[in-house]
C-alpha cells in the first residue's frame, strides 16, 4: 500500500509569525531517485522549541581580542549572545516575555541543549529563564 504524500508547505499550526527552524535533511541515499517518473523533494526538518523555550543560533567565538591580538585556533573566547531562531507557541503569546524571532540576546548557556542540525552546531534550545538579556536599539 502506498503512503500518502504531501508535497505541500509544511503545517504551520499554531505558528502565526512562522518561527520554525528549517533545514534540507535528505539522506544520501534518497537524494537524486525518482519516483513516479518525477525526481522526488528534499525532506524538510524542523526544529520548533516547545514549553517555555527559544532556539537560538549562537555568533561565533571571537578569534581577535579587543587590544587586536590575534588567538590560535585552538584557544577562542568564549560567546554567551547569539540570535533568537524561532520561539515556542507558549512564548509569543505571553506578554511577560519581549522575546522575538531575530533578536539578539545574552543567555547562561548552563541549561542550553545543542541541536545537532547543522555541521558548526551552533543551533541550542535554551529555556527563557536562562536569557538575561535583549539588546535593543534606542
Amino acid at each position: 500500500m502506498a503512503e500518502p504524500r504531501n508535497d505541500g508547505p509544511p503545517d504551520n499550526k499554531g505558528d502565526s509569525k512562522g518561527e520554525r527552524a528549517r533545514a534540507d535533511k535528505t539522506p544520501p541515499e534518497k537524494s537524486g531517485e525518482k519516483s513516479g517518473g518525477r525526481e522526488s523533494r528534499p525532506a524538510l526538518e524542523i526544529v520548533e522549541p516547545i514549553g517555555k523555550r527559544v532556539l537560538i543560533r549562537k555568533d561565533e567565538d571571537k578569534k581577535i581580542t579587543k587590544g587586536g591580538v590575534h588567538l590560535p585556533d585552538k584557544i577562542e573566547i568564549p560567546t554567551l549572545t547569539g540570535r533568537v531562531v524561532a520561539v515556542s507557541a507558549e512564548i509569543s503569546r505571553n506578554a511577560d516575555y519581549p522575546i522575538q524571532q531575530y533578536d539578539r540576546i545574552l543567555f547562561n548557556p548552563k541549561h542550553a541543549i545543542p541541536v545537532d542540525f547543522e555541521g558548526d552546531n551552533r543551533l541550542f534550545v535554551v529555556p527563557i529563564e536562562d536569557i538575561v538579556a535583549v539588546f535593543r536599539k534606542s
